[in-house]
């Protein structure tokens, strides 16, 4: 009947393609805040490229198109700070999104040994603010005002909270 949608680690040749789903999904957002100065849809593609080529990039595929895309980096702490999930707007509330987040989760803990995760979206992005809170994200600190009109909001879940903890 249909095809079924494939995570997997983004390629170089895929920078394009997650370029303008980026441009695309974060139209609403810049929509509710009202400035669409915002850094995702202002992000250059050479900048994206550096990203691919210096953390964990998934994307996710139905058939050749690219539908979703998020990334995360582990830093010397062992803080995993994951940033871009994006999904189709056709796509959204299937939990591909939550699918994304844990395949990236299951890949920092495994590779590069992240004991937490964190994350921020701004602080009237409902939908967003729930679907991390149904994954185990919990706000830490208060939200910082990044405009007159936009604050963020830092959410972070432990590694061992997650069940991606080492066993001794």
């Amino acid at each position: 009947m249909g095809m079924s949608v494939t995570i997997s680690t983004a390629e170089s040749s895929d920078a394009e393609k997650i370029l303008k789903l980026q441009y695309l999904c974060y139209q609403s957002e810049a929509e509710l805040y009202g400035d669409y100065s915002i850094e995702p849809l202002t992000q250059t593609l050479e900048d994206l490229r550096a990203e691919l080529s210096g953390g964990c990039v998934l994307v996710a595929r139905l058939g050749e198109e690219v539908v979703g895309s998020v990334r995360g980096a582990v830093d010397d702490d062992g803080t995993a700070r994951i940033g871009k999930l994006i999904v189709h707007p056709r796509l959204q509330r299937h939990g591909l999104g939550g699918r994304l987040l844990h395949a990236l989760e299951d890949r920092l803990a495994a590779e590069a040994e992240a004991k937490r995760y964190r994350l921020f979206t701004g602080h009237r992005s409902e939908v967003n603010l729930r679907m991390y809170r149904k994954l185990g994200y919990e706000q830490v600190g208060v939200a910082e005002p990044v405009t007159r009109r936009l604050s963020l909001v830092t959410m972070e879940k432990s590694a061992e909270t997650a069940g991606y903890a080492a066993t001794a």
